[in-house]
């Protein structure tokens, strides 16, 4: 195995950051198997089994090791209500559905774990929610790819839109689970 190539890396990258929940690692690995640097079956499927791992960790971590993880939990009161009201509202799709909430896919696993969730039920189910949450990111972005490489030429050409765009996309983000954590 040649450690020095994107590729290698690449997978590693993919494997390390699709455990933490990254859509934006499986949308780049989309890309670069487009660009011909990844496969995308492989890409892919690492993505699916880190992202599952991850998640069934976090529901361990939560399930487990309670007292552990309680002073890190103490600062996120209102997401961690945010996700038991989504598992509430919404049950077994809460988790297909946490998958895609960028600040809440972390949570909603240790929430469930902490609501006495069965641990079997929530493998069997996550295993179809992180097939799901994959394919549709990566294979929206390895079929977007042309667009999305355009895009960054044109940052690239123009790099003044670049903290533009990232700063939208953070103050919606902040603006929308402020909104959804807000009482009412």
């Amino acid at each position: 195995m040649d450690f020095s190539s994107l590729e290698t890396w690449g997978y590693l990258a993919v494997a390390f950051f699709a455990f933490g929940g990254s859509l934006f690692i499986v949308a780049a690995a989309g890309v670069f198997s487009f660009m011909g640097h990844m496969d995308i079956t492989i890409a892919l499927m690492i993505a699916a089994t880190s992202n599952f791992l991850g998640d069934n960790f976090l529901f361990y971590l939560g399930k487990y090791q309670k007292k552990q993880i309680q002073p890190y939990l103490a600062k996120h009161k209102r997401k961690i209500a945010l996700a038991t009201l989504i598992m509430r509202k919404y049950g077994v799709l809460a988790i297909f559905i946490q998958k895609f909430i960028y600040g809440v896919k972390t949570l909603v696993p240790i929430s469930m774990a902490l609501t006495k969730y069965d641990f079997k039920k929530f493998i069997f189910f996550n295993i179809f929610a992180s097939i799901v949450f994959v394919l549709t990111i990566g294979l929206s972005a390895y079929y977007a790819s042309e667009s999305i490489i355009s895009l960054f030429g044109y940052i690239q050409e123009n790099p003044w839109i670049a903290p533009i765009i990232l700063f939208t996309i953070v103050g919606l983000i902040w603006f929308t689970l402020e909104n959804m954590t807000k009482k009412k």
